[in-house]
């Protein structure tokens, strides 16, 4: 899963990066407010852990900001402040959980699974165009026929089929599917594609997997 963690304490980010990685997560730091709405805007991610208190701004402005251009994104915000009020008017605003620091490692990523879960079980099944990916039964299928995938071409299909119409950079493709395993040089995203569409396409029919020269790959929404 591809995390944006806003943090500035260098020490908190280290701990909470070198966890999520030990987890299998792809975590990448921002450590202002200015930085991290410059991401949210133009950068795609599974979930955004908010520190509130930022050297340049204050977090609320980075969840509105986040809120303005994406509403279904999990927020979770970390923060010392633990008055009923604050979390209240967090949540509010468009956070989805609240946790309050200091933290263990074993809360935050609990609390992060269950955020996830719950976004699974609203999309058991993902539609896009011709392509029907049932998440639970691990199927796919095109124009009514079913496709049999390997594990790192399906991982790979839902993450493209949960941003319909959105590039996808190769580095975005590399962090979310393989994590931190392979070089950014790595050419692993151009063959799995090559994989994919071995298996999705249909002769005379354009390929559900579009590729945009110079910046990378989506799957065509229409």
């Amino acid at each position: 899963m591809r995390i944006l963690l806003v943090e500035d304490e260098d020490r908190i980010a280290s701990f909470v990066t070198r966890g999520l990685g030990s987890e299998g997560h792809a975590v990448e730091r921002a450590a202002t407010g200015r930085d991290a709405i410059g991401l949210v805007q133009y950068e795609t991610y599974d979930l955004v852990l908010l520190d509130l208190l930022l050297p340049d701004s204050n977090g609320r402005q980075v969840l509105r900001a986040l809120r303005a251009h994406d509403q279904s994104t999990p927020v979770l915000v970390l923060s010392a402040l633990g008055e009923v009020e604050d979390k209240v008017e967090l949540l509010d605003s468009g956070a989805n959980d609240y946790l309050t620091k200091p933290f263990a490692l074993a809360e935050l990523s609990a609390r992060i699974r269950a955020l996830t879960r719950q976004d699974q079980e609203r999309s058991d099944t993902i539609k896009v165009g011709t392509l029907t990916l049932d998440t639970r039964a691990r199927t796919v299928v095109r124009s009514d026929l079913k496709v049999r995938l390997t594990t790192r071409e399906f991982t790979l299909l839902e993450y493209l089929m949960r941003h319909p119409g959105q590039v996808l950079s190769r580095e975005q493709l590399l962090q979310a599917v393989w994590g931190a395993t392979y070089h950014t040089s790595s050419n692993v995203v151009d063959v799995y594609v090559r994989y994919l569409r071995k298996k999705l396409d249909i002769p005379g029919v354009d390929s559900p997997i579009e590729t945009v020269r110079g910046a990378g790959y989506r799957v065509r929404s229409d």
